[in-house]
């Protein structure tokens, strides 16, 4: 079962699939036009889903946000609710006051899974089924209702993550802000900035700030979240691209290859050579 709903005129783009055989992506291909922010839920048992070439185990009755520049294939299609969207359509960027996703459920190196309780899988079942209501109720506030749908969906999903993985005290959003923050910050300038020190000047923070704030939600420091997102793209790079290993440090931010390999080396024990060997076999 598939529902669409697209407006030629603006590129907005809204799509909820659910029950189909089969549900992949793959950014640096055929969908690389179209990006499209994805939020899966598993309503079957757990299953595998490949990430950017990696194996992730998705538990059951869960659920997990995947960026718009992601690859992904999903091992049992068949038990996956999806929507679908992409910054035409609803940009939350431009509205992070209203869903405050960012950087959190979104924009983030590393990977949310949010597991429900059997109160939030009823709330996901009915909110499964109003999508479904609208996308069969052609009239002129259909765009309009699907739009207030998909907020209250993303509020509710960046509920549960703060509730699953925030600590609850008292200064919890304003924390949380700052992390999300840096996400974004990361995520838009990792290509060329590898320090710390430039995303700490760029919040008014310092260095050590940070790293006692991600001591709080995050086991990794700051610099090993702006490592991990470097190896993340380089991995994608290797994987789905011909680019050479020259190419892949320039767009990387490195003025070396034999620096970039080392790096790439000493966050996976491959070279980037017998990496790209080894996925291209597999």
């Amino acid at each position: 079962m598939q529902f669409s709903l697209k407006d030629p005129n603006t590129d907005s783009w809204l799509r909820l699939q659910s029950g189909e055989k089969k549900f992949n992506r793959l950014f640096f291909s055929r969908d690389q036009d179209n990006k499209l922010f994805t939020i899966v839920w598993n309503r079957g048992n757990a299953q595998a889903v490949s990430i950017d070439g990696d194996d992730v185990q998705v538990p059951g009755n869960s659920l997990l946000p995947l960026m718009f520049n992601q690859s992904f294939e999903f091992e049992n299609a068949e038990d996956i609710v999806a929507w679908q969207f992409n910054r035409e359509f609803y940009c939350i960027i431009d509205h992070d006051a209203e869903v405050s996703c960012v950087g959190f459920l979104f924009g983030g190196g590393d990977r949310v899974l949010i597991p429900l309780d059997e109160k939030a899988s009823k709330k996901m079942h009915l909110l499964h089924t109003m999508f479904i209501e609208e996308f069969n109720t052609s009239d002129v506030i259909q765009n309009e209702m699907l739009l207030v749908l998909l907020k209250r969906l993303i509020i509710f999903i960046t509920k549960l993550a703060k509730t699953e993985f925030v600590p609850n005290t008292k200064f919890q959003d304003e924390r949380l802000d700052i992390f999300r923050q840096y996400n974004l910050l990361v995520e838009a300038n990792f290509h060329k900035e590898h320090t710390v020190n430039f995303y700490a000047q760029r919040l008014n923070k310092s260095p050590k700030t940070l790293s006692n704030l991600f001591a709080i939600y995050n086991q990794k420091t700051p610099l090993q979240m702006i490592q991990d997102r470097i190896v993340i793209e380089a991995k994608r790079l290797l994987t789905y691209t011909n680019k050479s290993t020259k190419e892949i440090t320039h767009a990387l931010g490195f003025e070396d290859s034999a620096y970039f390999c080392n790096f790439f080396k000493r966050h996976t024990t491959l070279t980037p050579l017998a990496f790209r060997a080894i996925r291209e076999s597999a």
